[in-house]
C-alpha cells in the first residue's frame, strides 16, 4: 500500500487509505507477521489528530535516507503549490474562510444571560416568561423598562398559560375566563389572591378545629392526626373559595340594589327568600351548593368562636387571665363578612391573643362606621404671632417657588393627559392598577350599605336550603349533613380522588393542588 503522503491530500483515495490504515492498525500488521511474505512498511510521519489511542510507534522518529528526504521535500512542495499558492481575487471576499480564534469563542460563550435572552425572538421570550411562577413574573416588571413593557404588552398569553396549567377548575367555574384581549394579569392575580386567602384560612381553621374540637393539643396527638388534618384542609379550600365568591358578589350586588332604589334596602321590603342571595346561588351547580351549604355553619361558628373569650368558667378566672372584653355584637360579625370579606376574617384570625384580637376588631369597625374627625390646627398666640406667621408664609412661598419649577410637558402637572411620559404610561396604565378583590369602599358606600346588612343567623342558610329542596338535590331536609357528619365527611380517607377530580379538574397537575408553602406569604398585595 502506498504511503499517504504519496496521494493527493483530501482526495477519495487518500481517505480510503487513511481509513484502511486506521482500521488495520499496528496490531493487524503484527498479526500478519512473516507469514504474509511482505516486509513491514514504515508508517508515515504525518499524523492527524484522530480520536483514539496514538500508537507508541508514532512517537519514535524514524531515520530517513537521502532519497526519502528528497521525496518528502518534493511532496511538501507539491502540497504547498496546490493549497497555499492559490490567490483569491480581491473582488470576491466572500470566498475567504475565516476561522475564529479561541479568545473570540470564549468571549461569545461567556456572554451574560440577559444578552442571550434578548437575542431570542419575542415569541420565545414570552413562552419562557409564561412558564415562570406568577411571583417571579410580577417581580420581573421591576427589573427594567424593557422588561416591564415586555410583560405588560403580553399579558394575555402569559395569563392564558397559567390558566391552562395552574388554575383549578372550580375557580374558572366561579370566575369565567374573559374572552379576547380582556384577559390580563389583573384577572389572573385576582384568582390567585382568592386562592391564597382560601388556602390560608383553611389552614388556620384546621389548626383550630384539631385543637379545640378534636382535642389534639400535644405534639404526639398532632402527629397522629396529621393525615386527617391534611384531608380536611384540602376539602375546605374549594368551600372557602366559594364562600369568598359569595360575599364578594353579595357586596357588589347589594350596592347595586341600593343605588337602583335610592337607598331603599332589603330591610324595608318584604321577601320570602333574599333576592340577592338567590341571584348568587343560581351561579352554583347542585354539588357545589350542597357542599358549601353543609360546611357554611362550620365556617361561621368557628369564626364567631375565635372572637369570644376562650373560657367561660367564671368571672374570677376570666379576670385572672385578662379576658375582660365580651364577644363583639352580631352586627360586627356581619360587617366583617359582608364588607371586609374573608380577607379581613383571615387578618383578624391571625392576631395572637384574645385582647389584642378584640382590639383589632373594634378598631376596624370604628374605622368603617364612624366619620373621621379632622383635628383642628393649633393656633399660635402672642404679640408678634401674626407678624411671624406672615413672614414664615412669605418665606415658605419663596422656597416653594424656587424649589418647584413649572411642570414639564408629559408630567402629572400637565393639563393634557395625552402627553404623559412613557414610563408613567407603563406603570399607571397597566391592568394591575385596578386594585385587588374586595378593596376598601368609599365613605358614601359604607353609609349606604351598613344600615341594610342582613341578620347573622339568616345569611345563606334559609335561601340555600330552600333552593336545595326546590332543585330536589336532596329529598328531605334531614338528608343534609350537619355537625358531626360534616367532620366525619371532611376527614374520611375514601373519596378524596373523586373530590379532587371534581374540584380541580380531571387532568390537574401538581401545581394546581394547594401546598403548605403557598400560604406562607401573599405576594400579590
Amino acid at each position: 500500500m502506498d504511503h499517504l503522503h504519496m496521494t493527493e491530500f483530501g482526495s477519495e483515495r487518500y481517505l480510503e487509505k487513511l481509513n484502511r490504515s486506521h482500521s488495520n492498525g499496528p496490531q493487524a500488521v503484527a498479526q500478519a507477521g512473516p507469514s504474509s511474505g511482505t516486509s513491514t512498511q514504515t508508517q508515515s510521519p504525518f499524523i492527524l489528530p484522530l480520536r483514539g489511542v496514538i500508537p507508541p510507534e508514532a512517537n519514535e522518529v524514524p531515520v530517513k535516507s537521502n532519497e526519502q528526504k528528497r521525496g518528502d521535500k518534493k511532496g511538501f512542495l507539491s502540497f504547498r503549490s496546490k493549497f497555499h499558492h492559490k490567490t483569491v481575487p480581491s473582488s470576491s471576499p466572500e470566498h475567504v474562510v475565516r476561522i475564529p480564534s479561541s479568545t473570540e469563542q470564549v468571549a461569545k460563550r461567556s456572554r451574560p444571560f440577559d444578552q442571550l435572552f434578548y437575542d431570542l425572538p419575542n415569541e420565545l421570550q414570552v413562552e419562557i416568561i409564561a412558564s415562570l411562577p406568577l411571583s417571579d413574573i410580577l417581580n420581573m416588571r421591576l427589573a427594567s423598562r424593557s422588561m416591564h413593557a415586555l410583560v405588560s404588552l403580553n399579558e394575555a398569553p402569559i395569563a392564558r398559560y397559567h390558566l391552562d396549567h395552574h388554575v383549578p377548575a372550580y375557580a374558572k367555574r366561579l370566575y369565567p375566563v374573559p374572552e379576547g384581549s380582556s384577559l390580563s394579569l389583573h384577572y389572573l392575580c385576582g384568582i390567585w389572591h382568592r386562592l391564597h386567602v382560601a388556602a390560608k384560612l383553611s389552614y388556620l381553621m384546621c389548626e383550630w378545629i384539631s385543637k379545640e374540637l378534636f382535642l389534639r393539643d400535644t405534639e404526639e396527638k398532632k402527629r397522629d392526626f396529621a393525615p386527617q388534618r391534611e384531608r380536611m384542609r384540602r376539602r375546605l379550600i374549594p368551600v372557602l373559595f366559594t364562600v369568598f365568591h359569595f360575599f364578594e358578589t353579595y357586596r357588589d350586588l347589594h350596592l347595586k340594589y341600593l343605588s337602583e332604589r335610592n337607598g331603599k334596602g332589603l330591610l324595608k321590603e318584604p321577601y320570602t327568600t333574599n333576592p340577592i342571595e338567590t341571584e348568587i346561588m343560581n351561579m352554583y351547580d347542585d354539588r357545589t351548593l350542597l357542599r358549601v351549604h353543609e360546611a357554611f355553619p362550620l365556617v361561621i361558628s368557628s369564626f364567631c368562636r375565635r372572637l369570644r373569650p376562650p373560657s367561660y368558667v367564671g368571672r374570677v378566672e376570666r379576670s385572672l387571665r385578662g379576658y375582660l372584653r365580651e364577644k363583639p355584637p352580631d352586627e360586627v360579625h356581619v360587617a366583617m363578612l359582608c364588607v371586609g370579606g374573608l380577607r379581613q376574617v383571615e387578618r383578624i384570625w391571625e392576631v395572637k391573643g384574645y385582647n389584642t384580637r378584640r382590639a383589632a376588631v373594634d378598631n376596624w369597625y370604628n374605622m368603617i362606621a364612624r366619620d373621621p374627625v379632622e383635628p383642628e390646627p393649633k393656633r399660635r398666640r402672642g404679640m408678634l404671632g401674626g407678624l411671624k406667621r406672615k413672614k414664615s408664609l412669605a418665606a415658605l412661598g419663596k422656597v416653594v417657588a424656587t424649589e418647584s419649577p413649572p411642570p414639564l410637558p408629559g408630567s402629572f402637572g400637565d393639563a393634557n393627559p395625552g402627553h404623559l411620559h412613557i414610563s408613567q404610561n407603563l406603570v399607571f396604565n397597566t391592568s394591575l392598577s385596578a386594585g385587588m378583590p374586595m378593596s376598601t369602599l368609599s365613605r358614601d358606600q359604607l353609609k349606604m350599605l351598613l344600615p341594610d346588612l342582613p341578620v347573622l343567623q339568616k345569611i345563606w342558610l334559609e335561601t340555600a336550603e330552600a333552593m336545595i329542596l326546590d332543585r330536589k338535590i336532596v329529598e328531605r331536609p334531614a338528608d343534609i349533613k350537619r355537625n358531626a357528619q360534616i367532620f366525619t365527611d371532611l376527614i374520611r380517607e375514601d373519596g378524596l380522588e373523586d373530590d379532587d377530580q371534581w374540584w380541580y379538574g380531571t387532568n390537574a397537575s401538581e401545581s394546581v393542588m394547594p401546598s403548605l408553602e403557598a400560604i406562607e406569604e401573599d405576594f400579590l398585595e
